[in-house]
């Protein structure tokens, strides 16, 4: 069997410190996008004569937005069975990363459901021009109504992918290199089908690009935190 991977120690921080510079990196590129000022320019791209014609397409609305929600569903629930019942790969992780695993993904979806709740900005399939009546305000100016219904950001129907970015983060954070591979490849498979499922929502005219971008990210900070504290728990309780 594999050996497990272990959290790295406080003598070796090498795994953190890079996955700390990837977070910087990630948002530096995240910002140098929202600095562009292209999220109207794409949506009215993709758009054809204002109206976004794949909004009720077959494919994008039931298989890759109503499925794969409900995919997502199982998948969680059947992750939360892992923590008590470990089949498989799970066995190659401590009880207490699979604790980790599970908050993480969590703490990702609630963070991203309490924003959009009081979010006021509005999807751009309600824009002036693109079927409704709201006028283009950016997400950075949160206390200013757009004129819509509000709660479109961040990205709801993408935090069903992006909040499993926890599961990378036991592997990412090992002290074994053949284990920061494997978490590599969970966090390449994860950042993929997110890009795809947000990229089905603004073919539907439903987010700005922005907000699959900063789904991702946020999901992505607040399991690194979590990870962080999990990490400093495990230290805690191997030197007590």
């Amino acid at each position: 069997m594999p050996s497990v991977p272990a959290y790295a120690t406080v003598g070796d921080l090498s795994p953190t410190r890079r996955l700390g510079l990837f977070t910087w990196v990630a948002l530096l590129c995240l910002l140098g996008w929202d600095f562009s000022g292209l999220d109207p320019a794409v949506m009215h791209a993709v758009a054809k004569d204002g109206v976004f014609v794949l909004r009720d397409n077959w494919w994008l609305e039931m298989v890759l937005h109503t499925r794969a929600k409900q995919l997502a569903i199982v998948v969680y629930f059947g992750l939360l069975v892992m923590v008590w019942w470990p089949k498989g790969v799970f066995r190659q992780w401590t009880r207490l990363q699979r604790v980790e695993i599970m908050v993480g993904i969590t703490l990702s979806l609630i963070t991203i459901s309490t924003l959009k709740r009081y979010s006021l900005t509005s999807c751009p399939w309600e824009l002036q021009g693109l079927g409704g009546i709201a006028a283009y305000v950016s997400h950075w100016h949160g206390g200013i109504p757009d004129g819509g219904s509000g709660n479109c950001f961040p990205g709801g129907h993408v935090s069903s992918a992006f909040a499993f970015l926890a599961l990378a983060l036991p592997w990412l954070g090992s002290d074994q290199a053949q284990q920061r591979t494997m978490g590599r490849r969970i966090l390449t498979s994860v950042v993929f089908i997110g890009l795809v499922l947000g990229l089905t929502q603004t073919l539907r005219g439903a987010h700005y690009p922005s907000h699959t971008l900063w789904t991702g990210f946020i999901c992505w900070t607040v399991a690194f935190a979590n990870h962080l504290l999990f990490g400093w728990w495990a230290y805690r309780r191997t030197h007590r």
